[in-house]
């Protein structure tokens, strides 16, 4: 039997996350209500959290989109049904945990009735929606883990692990990104799920970008955060002054350490269908993290995609690496990182297809039937 979903995810559109790029495959044969973030931290005072609180507001309100992506909204499958929820963003509040569950509840309640939707497989992308467990009538919950919650930036790390850990315990399954991640949670009811990748997208040859700058070119796609070693970076580009440094993506945290280097140049998001024209013609693709917790723990949905490239990869060290490692030059200071990346241009075209190679049977869609069978097999 196919089992329908309620999945608790991000904004959908404002990023492409694992679970929408599962998700999206999984609402192609059942009903799926996806239920935009309800948070994972407490508003502060100041203008980035006044604006995503009205954001937030306008969608639920007015049915606008919840989502803060600048670039692109991903579309919405016909089987699938955006929910913005009127949620309290208070993690480890009573109060806010039960107003969450009394209005969020009732907003899904009524869109599975809606649609005809009983006894839904509950799917949570966040901890935090262990304070719903039981308000949609579900027959099963799974929880996936994509992130080390317990690390990750702009989280409240306290009353967010804490749920982990009630939601771990309560749950019925538990797939994991990673074996960090996977080696928090009891054994018997967790699977590993690393990420896929559309290695058609970015394996298929894409036109170069119009505005890729001539020359030899080292590339990032991804959000500009904390777990950025900007300081690695910085010292890389003043040691390839020859090299243009593209960066592509959302900036979240101050970055002037980088735009003080002439040869970085930041340029914002890009659509994720474009980004084959900047990864796919540029010489080198980066992975300049710092080493913390949370890289440790982390499995990028970048690290694939830039493999079905073929093109070169010059990373920091972290355990996600491992099963490419003969693919991709690893260097943990400015002073290797820099020469793994000059190299590039003298690398045999035979690597390059040993990398799209690696990666061609890892798709999305591979990933997405290994959930389908486990989701119908709790209905």
């Amino acid at each position: 039997m196919t089992a329908d979903l309620i999945v608790f995810g991000e904004d959908w559109g404002r990023h492409p996350s694992s679970t929408q790029h599962l998700v999206k495959r999984l609402a192609a044969d059942r009903r799926v209500i996806w239920i935009n973030s309800i948070g994972l931290r407490r508003p502060r005072l100041g203008l980035a959290d006044l604006k995503r609180i009205v954001q937030k507001l306008r969608a639920a309100l007015f049915g606008r989109s919840g989502g803060s992506g600048p670039v692109e909204r991903e579309p919405v499958p016909p089987n699938l049904t955006v929910v913005a929820p009127l949620a309290v963003p208070w993690p480890g509040n009573p109060l806010a945990a039960l107003l969450n569950r009394l209005l969020v509840g009732r907003q899904v309640r009524r869109i599975m009735a809606a649609r005809g939707i009983t006894r839904p497989v509950l799917w949570a992308s966040l901890p935090t929606v262990v304070d719903l467990m039981g308000a949609f009538g579900e027959r099963a919950t799974i929880y996936y883990c994509g992130d080390d919650f317990a690390h990750l930036a702009g989280v409240d790390h306290g009353p967010v692990t804490a749920a982990e850990t009630r939601l771990a315990a309560k749950c019925d399954r538990i797939l994991a990104a990673s074996p960090a991640l996977a080696a928090k949670f009891p054994a018997a009811k967790t699977l590993m799920l690393p990420h896929g990748a559309d290695i058609a997208l970015f394996a298929n040859a894409a036109p170069r970008a119009a505005d890729l700058p001539d020359g030899p070119v080292a590339g990032f796609y991804g959000s500009l955060s904390a777990w950025l070693d900007q300081d690695l970076l910085a010292e890389v580009a003043r040691r390839l002054p020859a090299w243009t440094f593209l960066m592509i993506g959302e900036v979240r945290v101050p970055v002037e350490r980088l735009g003080a280097v002439p040869n970085i140049r930041l340029i914002g998001p890009r659509p994720h269908a474009a980004l084959p024209g900047y990864s796919q013609h540029w010489q080198a693709s980066l992975l300049p993290f710092i080493d913390n917790a949370q890289i440790r723990a982390s499995n990028p949905l970048k690290l694939r995609e830039y493999l079905a490239t073929g093109q070169p990869v010059v990373s920091t060290p972290f355990p996600a690496l491992d099963a490419y490692a003969d693919l991709i030059s690893i260097a943990p200071d400015a002073a290797g990182f820099a020469a793994a990346i000059d190299q590039t241009t003298q690398e045999p075209l035979e690597r390059h297809a040993a990398r799209r190679d690696r990666v061609r049977s890892e798709t999305w869609e591979a990933r997405a039937a290994q959930v389908a069978t486990l989701i119908d097999e709790l209905s």
